[in-house]
């Protein structure tokens, strides 16, 4: 496991666009962390480094956003507001996650057992002013990732 800190929100948009370089079709991540750490502001500067111009809201309400940025799909999730993991085969959300697509997952627990694993997870806290990072990587090609990530963030960030 790797943990950095982001001191501010552009350290936290440096290391969306960190991720952006890193990312390939077939990647599923989870964005962890409480209401208000982070995540949606992790994926909007992930997206935006892709080339998005357009608004990136919070899929809280919509479930799903669907994003098709560099010729990836790429689907960002909220499942805050399940009141049961089943919720998730019931919304269909299931066929979403292919090979050729990119899931950025927000709260993976409220669809345990159904969502696919993680290959990357980003685990946000506050620290301070700022916030912390923490990283687990799953299986080969989310240590991949994770090397890659660490890597680019810290040519970004020297």
């Amino acid at each position: 496991m790797s943990e950095i800190d982001l001191p501010d929100l552009a350290a936290s948009q440096s290391l969306g666009k960190a991720l952006a370089a890193c990312l390939h079709p077939g990647l599923v991540i989870y964005l962890q962390g409480d209401l208000g750490a982070g995540k949606t502001t992790l994926a909007r500067a992930l997206l935006y480094a892709l080339g998005h111009t357009g608004p990136v809201k919070s899929p809280s309400y919509a479930l799903v956003e669907v994003y098709v940025v560099s010729r990836l799909y790429l689907y960002h999730f909220d499942f805050y507001r399940f009141m049961s993991p089943e919720e998730f085969l019931d919304a269909g959300l299931d066929e979403y996650f292919r090979e050729d697509s990119i899931c950025l997952v927000e709260w993976p627990d409220k669809a345990f057992g159904y969502v696919p694993p993680a290959d990357l997870i980003l685990s946000l806290h506050a620290s301070g002013a700022g916030r912390r990072c923490v990283f687990a990587a799953n299986g080969e090609e989310g240590r991949k990732c994770l090397t890659n990530l660490l890597a680019a963030w810290r040519a970004a960030t020297s």
